[in-house]
């Protein structure tokens, strides 16, 4: 049944041949895809930057203007660096490849262990950003703005566990009409700035002077537009997903990508300036900018609706970019050991599907602790894609040196530039954001010590296997096997069977509780009745369970054995039902023994299965 569900959820079964280049990403969809966090953040980005300026007044709102091209000049320098990284690393892995290999693999875990967060943390702002349009739109659903955060984790999560080409097919649409409603938006203001159909209504001049502005109120507003970058690292993660040529390929998607989000956050700050458009609570900036555009007519309605509508899905749709992302720099890190196995591991439909799942229980779990509130989530967001972008721009210049000498210049300038601005800007959110960003740090702490007690254990792990010099192999002196016996019943007679052909000497023991004791003195005589030649151990336990005691003698038949230079195999018969719902109603107990002896050394411990016919 469950096999049946999952089917219909994320569709049958991949093979390996059906998992060719026609499964990977073309740059139409890769676009989809790997760039709607990127895109989407300038629903938010430059609202960020309003709200911190109209602290102090709404005059200061001109101040978005050189902080905005501040913004888009290190989004030149990030688009570059990330251009080289994707050709000087096309197996992926972004910031966290780059780090360890010109770094030190601990810088490495802090730029990947930063990333790791960062997509938990995209995955919620988006979809908690997605319900705030949607409810801006719809005010009567705003009650519900978690409910709809969580639901919209969960369809993310089943559309990307169906696949990487499936879930771009999804994206497409949302993305697609994002953009251009948003292109349409923007064209369409300056049309009317320039045919004097909108009017200038800024609430300050350019260059006006504005009581109460300061430095660090510009900084911290800087800090805030920059969040509209997250993301842009997202391509260089995910390489290995392109249809070949992979680098070129990627590359193109790379600068296409960084080209509209250039276009769209300056067309954004230039007429939320030019209209005087200034925060209202409960409706977006970029919801009032639309309709001010759009006009109250009953086409304006319609193009607004559909813009919201574009808004809302984008935002929703931007957490993919995670979902893409995460498991991919799982894999690299599980590769080099710091991270579990099991994000090595493809699913039924040739994804990354643990990694896939661990970081829908995460978003979920942040949603839960903030509420769905994006402006308690986005500091903490900023400094988790800062810090990498600050180290993988270092990086890159060491890499560049390396390669080139005292010729690196050249090669680094974009890269210097970045990395400048964004140690400056991980500086800024320390001293003034302080109390917003603290529990990234403390988390990237735990991971760290996560991560190396991880390597430390795969390291001890190979070297306690590893084969070193002559093999020696012991030599038993016989094998006893100890059948646990319930109830006497068409189970046993198999499993002694068994036990025979392996065994030189079979033991069958059966534990029971006080409130079980008559019926147990049946069970004893019933079985010496069937099986009269096989020596029974009756155990009375005084616990209410037969777990401690059935350990305690299989210890002591154990040890016996040790002395007698014999194997002990510890037998459990168990029937299986036809139909797998049907196990929840039956007794677990063997699940539960061969649990806790698993952990004794030099035991054997093996089932027996009964199959149910109906």
């Amino acid at each position: 049944m469950f096999q049946r569900l999952k089917n219909i959820l994320i569709g049958e079964p991949l093979t390996h041949d059906d998992n060719g280049d026609e499964h990977l990403l073309s740059k139409i969809q890769a676009l989809a895809m790997l760039s709607s966090d990127a895109l989407s953040s300038i629903a938010y980005g430059p609202e960020q930057v309003v709200l911190v300026l109209t602290a102090v007044s709404s005059a200061a709102i001109w101040w978005s203007i050189p902080i905005g091209l501040l913004v888009l000049v290190l989004l030149a320098s990030l688009t570059i660096s990330y251009r080289q990284v994707i050709k000087a690393y096309p197996q992926g892995g972004g910031a966290y490849m780059v780090t360890t290999e010109n770094l030190s693999p601990k810088f490495g875990l802090i730029a990947g262990g930063s990333l790791l967060v960062d997509y938990m943390l995209t995955v919620a702002v988006s979809v908690a950003s997605g319900a705030d349009a949607i409810t801006s739109a719809l005010p009567f659903l705003h009650p519900f703005n978690l409910e709809i955060s969580m639901i919209l984790v969960l369809v993310l999560m089943v559309m990307n566990l169906r696949g990487m080409r499936e879930s771009a097919k999804s994206l497409m649409i949302p993305v697609y009409l994002f953009i251009i409603s948003t292109l349409f938006l923007l064209g369409f203001g300056f049309f009317q700035i320039l045919t004097g159909h909108m009017p200038y209504a800024a609430t300050a001049h350019l260059g006006q002077p504005i009581t109460g502005v300061s430095v660090i109120l510009i900084l911290r507003a800087f800090t805030s537009g920059s969040a509209s970058l997250t993301g842009v690292e997202a391509i260089s993660n995910a390489v290995p997903f392109f249809k070949k040529p992979k680098a070129k390929n990627a590359a193109s998607t790379l600068f296409i990508m960084s080209s509209i989000l250039g276009v769209m956050f300056a067309g954004i700050t230039f007429l939320n300036w030019w209209i005087g458009i200034t925060p209202h609570s409960g409706v977006t900036i970029l919801a009032q900018m639309a309709r001010e555009i759009l006009g109250d007519s009953w086409i304006g309605s319609i193009l607004f609706y559909i813009f919201q509508f574009s808004t809302a899905m984008i935002l929703a749709v931007a957490a993919n970019t995670g979902f893409s992302a995460f498991p991919m720099l799982s894999f690299n890190m599980a590769k080099n050991k710091y991270m579990p196995h099991m994000y090595l591991e493809k699913g039924a439909r040739m994804g990354y599907s643990n990694g896939i799942l661990t970081l829908a229980i995460g978003a979920i779990t942040l949603l839960f602790i903030f509420r769905g509130n994006t402006e308690r989530l986005i500091p903490l967001y900023t400094i988790g894609v800062f810090i990498p972008f600050a180290l993988s721009q270092t990086g890159m210049v060491v890499h560049w040196i390396r390669e080139y000498g005292k010729g690196f210049w050249k090669h680094s300038l974009a890269n210097i530039l970045g990395a400048l601005i964004c140690y400056a800007i991980v500086l800024i959110l320390f001293l003034f954001r302080l109390g917003d960003i603290w529990p990234f740090f403390p988390i990237i702490a735990i991971l760290m010590w996560m991560f190396l007690k991880i390597k430390k254990h795969y390291n001890g792990v190979a070297q306690q296997l590893r084969i070193n010099g002559q093999v020696k192999e012991h030599h038993y002196q016989g094998n006893i096997v100890l059948i646990l016996v319930g109830n006497v019943t068409k189970a046993n007679i198999g499993a002694i069977s068994y036990a025979r052909s392996i065994g030189d000497k079979v033991i069958a023991m059966h534990v029971s509780t006080k409130d079980t004791e008559n019926k147990d003195k049946e069970t004893e005589q019933e079985f010496k009745k069937y099986f009269p030649e096989i020596e029974m151990v009756h155990i009375q336990s005084p616990y209410s369970s037969i777990t401690q005691s059935t350990i305690q003698y299989v210890d002591e038949v154990a040890t016996q054995a040790e002395k007698d230079n014999a194997t002990l195999t510890v037998m459990i018969p168990q029937f299986v039902p036809k139909k797998s719902w049907q196990t929840i109603l039956h007794n677990q107990m063997s699940l539960r023994l061969k649990y806790y002896l698993k952990w004794r050394e030099n035991i054997v411990i093996s089932s027996y299965s009964y199959h149910l016919k109906d």
